[in-house]
């Protein structure tokens, strides 16, 4: 596939499928617009020069406002779930990293397939980096996935773990904070409405109580929540999730739980808006999983009686959705169950998607070798005395994603179309696991998402298509 060279030639194409005036566009033909425009469209968003991907995104950004593909926020569904209004149901957070618009498109067909709308898409602050997917982008291949398949109903965009770095923090605590806030603007412009905000990594253990490990990370979640207030559009609030428990480190408690929600309701009484939707902890999972030295992924015991405990704390004394786990899409099949169980309100999952890319028969072994040799190249530092290549490779590759970015949505359709079919069946298996098969009509009875335009970029300024 190729990007539209110019504008004018991105704007003939549009002309038998849809209508440019007055800064609004409309579909004439929705059939012939996912067959034949779509495609190039969302490649031109990503791929394209500079004025050809402005019109893109604002292009896919308005036909998905005009199709009913809505960028959304999942709050007044948890805080339904805190009234009790639904239990045991595991919204399924996927962290796409790789070949996005078919990956997505994947999800979006087993969600048809499984009258699946609770689900989110999400990308993380560090991934924006290593996979080479700002939010502006990230959302714009969402939507377009969403269209190719002609998904309607919200569209639940987040910015997952929207962290401060504690060593930056250490070093100029406002400077680390401003950096989260430009993320903020820059996301929730993008059409990202749910955000979790990862103060948890400046927790200070060596505080005597735990109200007082606890006080940097609720005072500045809360301040950083009432930044999202200001910031977001009229007509949305945007979910914003808290985290007590930094992932790989200490098990989070009730304590921990109640420490952090007293301080931070406290502070957030002073301020404008409503809290926090849900709260991320940790029971025992690491982000990737812990890899063998023959590249095996080691069993991890996750404390569901703990996440149980958690989550019902959150949802009886806080009327939040529920608890938040991450780093479990490398468990085995059989302990996804257990989140729904334990009445989890979501789970994060990356890596184990990213594995099924990566170790798909269909993924061409030179590119993989390519990519690998680029790793030795580029990443030795991140490679420990002890590790054996299995291991090293295994860690880094996700780092691969940004830099092979191109090569890998140029991989023939076939390729693509194989890789894609073995993450359906495991998207569809999950969905199952985690309980949220049928639950569109629920979703939609509670989420009414808001339609936004956006401005008319320069590029498309003074232009009509009839």
């Amino acid at each position: 596939m190729n990007s539209y060279a110019t504008v004018r030639e991105l704007l003939a194409s549009l002309a038998p499928v849809a209508e440019l005036r007055n800064g609004s566009i409309t579909i004439s033909d929705e059939s012939a617009f996912r067959a034949n425009v779509i495609d190039q469209l969302v490649y031109s968003a990503v791929f394209g020069e500079s004025d050809v991907k402005s019109a893109s995104r604002w292009i896919i950004w308005q036909a998905a406002q005009e199709l009913g593909a809505l960028p959304a926020s999942i709050h007044d569904f948890y805080i339904a779930g805190g009234r009790d209004e639904w239990r045991n149901q595991t919204t399924p957070a996927i962290n796409v990293r790789g070949i996005v618009y078919d990956t997505a498109q994947a999800i979006f067909r087993a969600a048809h397939t499984n009258n699946v709308k609770q689900l989110i898409f999400e990308i993380a602050r560090s991934e924006m980096g290593y996979t080479d997917q700002r939010p502006d982008e990230y959302a714009t291949v969402v939507l377009g996935a969403a269209l190719k398949q002609g998904y309607r109903g919200p569209v639940f965009i987040q910015g997952d773990h929207f962290q401060i770095n504690a060593k930056k923090y250490a070093a100029d605590a406002e400077a680390e904070v401003q950096g989260v806030k430009d993320l903020i603007d820059e996301a929730i412009a993008a059409g990202f409405y749910n955000i979790d905000i990862d103060s948890s990594t400046i927790v200070d253990l060596t505080q005597p109580t735990v109200p007082e490990q606890q006080r940097l990370n609720f005072e500045r979640c809360a301040e950083l929540t009432a930044y999202i207030r200001q910031q977001e559009p009229v007509g949305v609030t945007v979910s914003v999730g808290g985290e007590i428990g930094e992932v790989g480190g200490k098990n989070s408690t009730v304590d921990d739980l109640e420490a952090f929600m007293t301080g931070y309701n406290e502070v957030m009484a002073g301020l404008t808006g409503p809290g926090i939707s849900k709260i991320s902890v940790q029971t025992g999972t690491s982000h990737g999983g812990v890899v063998l030295p023959d590249g095996s992924i080691a069993d991890v015991k996750v404390d569901f009686d703990t996440l149980g405990e958690l989550s019902r704390a959150s949802r009886e004394r806080y009327h939040l959705g529920g608890a938040v786990q991450h780093g479990a899409s490398t468990l085995p099949e059989q302990a996804f169950d257990r989140f729904a169980e334990a009445n989890a309100c979501e789970v994060h999952l990356a890596t184990g998607f990213q594995n099924i890319i990566y170790d798909s028969e269909s993924f061409p072994s030179d590119l993989r070798d390519e990519i690998y040799a680029y790793l030795g190249e580029h990443h030795a530092d991140e490679r420990k005395p002890s590790m054996t290549d299995a291991q090293f490779y295994y860690t880094t590759r996700k780092r691969g994603f940004g830099p092979f970015k191109q090569q890998m949505w140029d991989l023939p359709e076939e390729t693509r179309g194989q890789i894609s079919a073995e993450l359906e069946e495991r998207f569809g298996l999950i969905f199952h696991r985690l309980n949220v098969i049928n639950t569109a009509e629920q979703v939609e009875r509670l989420i009414k998402p808001t339609r936004l335009a956006k401005p008319l970029p320069d590029a498309l300024k003074g232009a009509e298509v009839s």
